[in-house]
Order: C-alpha cells, then sequence, then structure tokens
C-alpha cells in the first residue's frame, strides 16, 4: 500500500480523429474508473489533442464523445507510465454492419456467449454493452486472431429435446478482409437427445452492406411423432440474409429461409418458405423501423445466422411448424445513459406450440398425437390459430456502479385453456381460445466489481392462465417469471486462451404457469408456458 501511495501521478494523451483521419475540435474526452465513475474530463483542441495530466497508476478506461459521432469506448488499460491513447469516432453507418444481433426470450443464455463478426484489419467493434449503453469497443492497436473456438460443457434440464450433458463447439475462422467462417455443434453425449450443428459463411461488400448463408440441421433421434411408433424427428433449413445500406440513414435487411422436418417412422415430411424483412430509417439517435416475420426465430431480420430453428409441433396427428405473419412499426431512441422503445403490432399465428409435462396412461391415444420426447419427459402440441394485435414498449437506465434496470411492457392476445371440452370433441386433447392479456417486465443487471460476477434477474408476469407469450414477436424480451442467471469468471486470458468462466442459470425459478389437464382416458397433462430450466457449466474459450 505505501509503494502505491507513492506512485507518482502519471499523464494520458493522444489525438481524437474520424475514421478518416481529420483531427476532431471539441470532443469530450472521459477517464473512467473500473466503476465507470468519471475521473476526469477534457476537451480536444483544434488539431484533436487531448491531454490528462495527475493520473495516479491504475486500472482505467477512456471515453471519447463528439457531436454526430457514436461514443468509442478503449477498456481496461493499466496506466503506470505516461501513456498515448488515440482515439476513433464512428458514424452509426460506418460500423452499423458489426451490430449484435438481438436475441428473443428463450435465447437470452445463448446470447450471452453468442459472438459478433470483426473484421481483420480489427475495425471497431458496435455493440450494446452487456449492461450498459451503445459504444463502440476499440480493442487498441493489432489484429484479433484470425482463429477463435469455444467450447461449453452444460448440465441442464427442463427443455425439449434435450435434458443432461450438454456439449456445444464453436469455431470462426476470418480468411480474409471481407470473408468469415462459423461452424457450430451441440449435443449430448451417450444419449438420444438431440443435436444441432450449423455452417454459415458472410461476405462484407463495404458501402453496399453484406450478404450471409447459413445451413443449420437438428436431429431429435428419441421424439416420437404422430402416427408412429418409431422414434426420431430430422430438421434441416437454409437461411440466405442480405443487407443493404443506403447512405448513412436507411438500412434495408432481407432473409430468405426455406426449412424442412421429417419423420423417421412414416417418411411423412413437412417443408414451409419463412422469410423475414426489416427496413430503419435513422435520424440522430432515433430509429423508425418496419419489420415483417413468418417465424419468432426471424423476427430480427438482420442476419442469417439465429442460432435456432423454429419450432416443430403436432396438429391433427400430423407434424408440423409454428409460423405466422408479423408486421410492426417501431421507434426507438438511444442516448449514452438511456434506451427507449415503442412498437405496435399485428400477427397472424398458425400451429403455435404449447409444452406439456404428459402423463400417459396405457394405450392413451393422445401419445399418438403429439411429438414426445421421453428424455426430458415434454411434449409439443399445437393450440388454437389466433390473430393478435397490441403494442410493445420497454426502457432501459444505466444505474450507478455500472448496473443496469429495464422495463418492459407489451399488451395483445395469447392463448389460454378452454373451461371445459365439449364431450363430442373431435380430439381428445384439450380445447384453446384466444384471450386479450397484458405483460409487464423488469430486468437488472451487472457486474460485480473486484470478481467479475456478471449477474441478471430478471420477471415478467402476465396472467396465470396464458399458455403462449403476449407479443410473442417481440425483440428483447424476456422468459416469464421469475429467472436468475450467473457468469463467474475463473481464470484470466493467457497465451492465446481468453480464459475459462463458470455460468449457472435458472428459469422460471418459482415454477409459475403451470397448468393440470385431466383427459377423458385419465391421462394427466401438466402445460406451462416456460417449464422451469436449470442449466449448469464450464466455457472455454481459446
Amino acid at each position: 500500500m505505501p509503494a502505491l501511495l507513492s506512485a507518482a501521478p502519471v499523464t494520458v494523451s493522444g489525438k481524437v480523429t474520424d475514421s478518416r483521419g481529420t483531427a476532431q475540435m471539441g470532443a469530450i474526452v472521459q477517464l473512467l474508473l473500473p466503476d465507470q465513475s468519471i475521473a476526469a474530463s477534457v476537451l480536444t483542441d483544434e488539431r484533436g489533442l487531448y491531454r490528462i495530466a495527475g493520473v495516479l497508476p491504475g486500472k482505467y478506461s477512456i471515453k471519447a464523445m463528439g457531436t454526430n459521432y457514436l461514443p468509442t469506448l478503449r477498456e481496461n488499460l493499466r496506466l503506470r507510465t505516461a501513456t498515448v491513447v488515440n482515439l476513433t469516432l464512428n458514424s452509426l453507418y460506418e460500423v452499423v454492419q458489426w451490430l449484435p444481433a438481438r436475441s428473443k426470450a428463450h435465447d437470452v443464455a445463448l446470447d450471452d456467449w453468442a459472438w459478433t463478426l470483426r473484421s481483420a484489419e480489427n475495425r471497431p467493434l458496435l455493440r450494446w454493452l452487456e449492461d450498459g449503453p451503445l459504444v463502440v469497443v476499440n480493442d487498441g492497436e493489432g489484429k484479433p486472431p484470425h482463429l477463435k473456438a469455444r467450447l461449453m460443457a452444460s448440465g441442464q434440464t427442463g427443455t425439449f429435446g434435450e435434458d443432461g450433458q450438454i456439449i456445444r463447439a464453436e469455431v470462426e475462422d476470418t480468411p480474409s478482409d471481407s470473408r468469415t467462417l462459423l461452424a457450430r455443434v451441440e449435443f449430448e453425449p451417450n444419449t438420444d437427445g438431440e443435436m444441432q450443428s450449423e455452417l454459415g459463411f458472410r461476405q462484407d461488400l463495404g458501402l453496399a452492406g453484406n450478404v450471409e448463408s447459413v445451413a443449420a440441421v437438428a436431429l431429435h433421434p428419441g421424439v416420437t411423432g404422430p402416427g408412429t411408433d418409431a422414434p426420431g424427428v430430422d430438421e434441416a433449413m437454409v437461411v440466405a440474409h442480405e443487407q443493404m445500406l443506403f447512405g448513412d440513414a436507411v438500412e434495408a435487411n432481407i432473409n430468405a429461409a426455406q426449412l424442412m422436418a421429417r419423420m423417421i417412422g412414416n417418411g411423412q415430411t413437412v417443408s414451409a418458405s419463412l422469410p423475414a424483412a426489416s427496413i430503419f430509417y435513422r435520424h440522430g439517435n432515433s430509429a423508425f423501423s418496419y419489420r415483417m416475420a413468418t417465424a419468432p426465430t426471424s423476427a430480427d431480420a438482420t442476419y442469417a445466422g439465429q442460432g435456432t430453428l423454429p419450432t416443430l409441433t403436432a396438429r391433427d396427428g400430423k407434424l408440423a411448424i409454428e409460423h405466422g405473419l408479423h408486421q410492426e412499426l417501431g421507434w426507438e431512441r438511444h442516448t449514452n445513459q438511456s434506451a427507449m422503445q415503442l412498437s405496435v403490432y399485428s400477427d397472424s399465428i398458425s400451429n403455435p406450440n404449447l409444452e406439456a409435462s404428459p402423463h400417459f396412461v396405457a394405450g392413451s391415444p393422445i401419445e399418438g398425437m403429439v411429438l414426445y420426447d421421453p428424455l426430458s419427459g415434454l411434449m409439443h402440441v399445437a393450440g388454437a390459430d389466433y390473430s393478435s394485435a397490441g403494442l410493445y414498449a420497454s426502457v432501459e437506465r444505466q444505474l450507478p456502479r455500472g448496473n443496469f434496470v429495464r422495463l418492459s411492457y407489451a399488451n395483445g392476445d395469447a392463448l389460454v385453456l378452454s373451461q371445459s371440452s365439449p364431450a363430442s370433441a373431435p380430439s381428445p386433447l384439450p380445447q384453446t381460445r384466444a384471450r386479450h392479456a397484458q405483460m409487464y417486465s423488469l430486468s437488472l443487471s451487472g457486474t460485480v466489481e473486484g470478481t467479475h460476477t456478471r449477474w441478471r434477474a430478471t420477471y415478467r408476469w402476465q396472467p396465470d392462465s396464458t399458455l403462449t407469450a403476449v407479443a410473442p414477436y417481440a425483440i428483447d424480451t424476456i422468459s416469464p417469471y421469475l429467472t436468475l442467471g450467473f457468469r463467474q469468471r475463473i481464470t484470466r486470458p493467457s497465451q492465446g486462451v481468453a480464459g475459462i468462466e463458470a455460468l449457472f442459470d435458472v428459469n422460471n425459478l418459482l415454477a409459475q404457469g403451470y397448468h393440470t389437464w385431466v383427459a377423458p382416458d385419465g391421462s394427466l397433462l401438466i402445460f406451462a408456458q416456460n417449464e422451469r430450466q436449470v442449466r449448469a457449466g464450464l466455457a472455454f474459450v481459446f
């Protein structure tokens, strides 16, 4: 401690330019402490130069802000001697192709580990900090490795098609300045659990945008389907994505997806075209958008690799795909400390999937009319088709010490169980109907200083009677009811290994929203919009 107290103050200086190298006079440069509080703030001179003197040695971040530019952030600077840190300001147009894709509620855990493509020249990366504002993060001088890999081993329960040990491996290769390849595989060793794999390609077109192609395959060897006793359901999908940029104000995205699924036992196949599109007009910190999607996994048509395939279900004893038509008009605004979003939407949903934990009696006809996974003990069946219209709104705000809060609201229709099924009903399965409902959610997140523990606590409320989500196509929604998640770094990056992290997630901790239904033959079905899920494991990044 005495050595630290006696350490002489140091000076941080540098130059702020735009992407063309033009000096930026009057840019604000802030020196940030580890808790993101401001230690010092200065303005650049007419040559874009800044100088911060009297800085005590330690760990800092430096942020630069300029009119008509996104803030840029240089993280994890250890200042011991006089240091030069040059910063580059970028417009949204210049970095929009590097935006991370926003995930849906059921992919929150996967999104925590999602990678965002970078270029070989180490171009700045635009991201919504996991717990913070929208900034351009510059990793400093030098090029990132062309080849990166990640291996994650976890155990989980409560997921259809999976129940037990999960191994996920990903490899990303950047063979040239404008091309990126991505391969991913996920499987359960020594079980009949599902296996998913993806192979993707991205070509950067510079000022024109980019194109992407992804092929995905999923095998469900243990799942039994309608009309057959032989287990096994396979599905494959090909997605092509194109992003088009028109100046720095307009961006258009188009996804074309083709899905095919097959039941191994009887050869029954089902296929669907699932296009999606979006267009954005940006002005200052605000953006206006129109989105169209035909499957919840394609609601955000900004990239091809969705990470998940559309949901398979069963209707009238046949294999079916959950799909529909979603249209949305939206407005959003981002500042350095907050974000707001408001959208109105209209949905027409076919084959909405219902998930249940069944307890069949011997010879029950229900077992032959649903998709059933003996490994997880869960089944899928389609509810009644329905239409819905409503709105979705959210606001996010930075709190002291690097913590963040988000509030969301939505209204629209969701499926509920009918009070009783007519004795003459053609199916022994329960009947469903649409009912107008509202949704409220609260999300808190942050990072514990010192231990670097990343945490998230969320609660999404909607009436317990609902079996499907309100606003199912909304982007950035969270899973229903109480969810907790933790990420803990175990080792520090060294020798090319980015480190080891431990993870722990619990969805629907209080087991809310469960509904029991007794079939005429005595079978018991326990429906839940979101089954309690527990996942824990380790992630290795190389």
